[in-house]
């Protein structure tokens, strides 16, 4: 039977970052446990100290239940290298769509996550290729692809 897991990411502002991730993936902040008032007071319940308490939001989950939760965890180190384990976002549709569909589609997806504070570092295909990606970073420079 598989387990059940959840995808950590460490960055400086878990608030930023999970609402950048939820628009992004269409997730939705994730609902506070039965019986308490925030986040915060579930910790507390954990016993979690004052000062690894964050303002705001930390975790995101999708609201079908298909996906894992995501928890963005506040580290005082800032990211030094290349990721070792990025996510791709399959928003080009099927591999048998024409490659200038999804193109088009990989391009448009960019550009939405552009305005929501994504940068782009480089297309990822190759001359003849029916392959197409583009490659992005979130606001704190983690990078995913777009395919």
């Amino acid at each position: 039977m598989p387990v059940r897991y959840q995808l950590v990411i460490d960055c400086a502002d878990p608030d930023r970052l999970a609402r950048f991730w939820a628009a992004a993936l269409g997730y939705e902040l994730a609902p506070v446990p039965a019986g308490f008032a925030t986040w915060n007071d579930f910790y507390r319940d954990l016993g979690v100290p004052e000062e690894d308490l964050v303002d705001g939001a930390d975790r995101i989950s999708d609201p079908h239940g298909h996906g894992p939760a995501i928890w963005f965890h506040a580290v005082p180190d800032a990211k030094q290298v290349k990721n070792r384990l990025h996510l791709d976002i399959r928003a080009g549709g099927d591999w048998t769509d024409p490659i200038e569909t999804r193109r088009e589609r990989v391009d448009a997806e960019a550009s939405r996550l552009v305005g929501l504070g994504a940068t782009i570092t480089g297309a990822l295909s190759e001359e003849g290729s029916s392959h197409y990606a583009v490659g992005m970073q979130d606001p704190e420079g983690n990078e995913f692809d777009i395919n």
